[in-house]
């Protein structure tokens, strides 16, 4: 089975736990507001995501990471061998806007990722406004794709572009994995 870790990172109280218990269909910690220490791993399988016939699905670890700066000392062994980074923000919040321009620097630039195996998530929490029209992003966050997410609304579309950006991901590591077979054989 495929292992793939995918960091959740972003600024404090934008969301990120709460992504991570929709996603992995997680009841823990559901209601009110506890901040991350450190990291929490979430491990949970999908079985049809694989996308090729080796092997029998995939095992997620998605790592919550604490949004508070006071945990930058753990970052590096945070990032050892991860395969995406999903950067939430509120977008309702000026300064999470400037943060994340941080959180991009130091969880893709540095690793070095693929702009690819990034994803922004603009995170609604219930009862926002929730503009999803007016948001403009700086160089370089504006090339990474964005996906809006409120749980109220659509929770099903926020699944959806949470699968996708996880099998592009598969397909990124398989992809890489015959490259290395290839040269391997040759």
């Amino acid at each position: 089975m495929l292992k793939v870790k995918v960091l959740l990172v972003g600024p404090r109280e934008s969301g990120k736990s709460v992504l991570a218990n929709f996603v992995s269909e997680s009841v823990e910690g559901i209601g009110s507001y506890s901040p991350t220490q450190g990291v929490r791993i979430l491990e949970y399988e999908k079985p049809n995501l694989n996308g090729n016939s080796k092997g029998a699905g995939c095992r997620f670890e998605l790592w919550d990471c604490s949004g508070d700066q006071k945990f930058e000392t753990c970052w590096p062994a945070l990032m050892k061998d991860s395969h995406g980074v999903i950067i939430i923000f509120n977008p309702e919040l000026p300064c999470h806007l400037k943060e994340i321009e941080m959180w991009y620097s130091c969880f893709v630039q540095q690793q070095p990722l693929l702009d690819s195996q990034c994803l922004l998530v603009a995170h609604h929490k219930p009862g926002s406004a929730g503009d999803t029209e007016n948001l403009s992003l700086a160089y370089p966050l504006n090339k990474l794709k964005l996906i809006h997410s409120n749980l109220e609304e659509d929770p099903e579309d926020v699944r959806m572009e949470f699968m996708k950006y996880f099998r592009s991901i598969v397909t990124l590591i398989n992809e890489s994995r015959e490259r290395e077979e290839m040269s391997i054989i040759s």
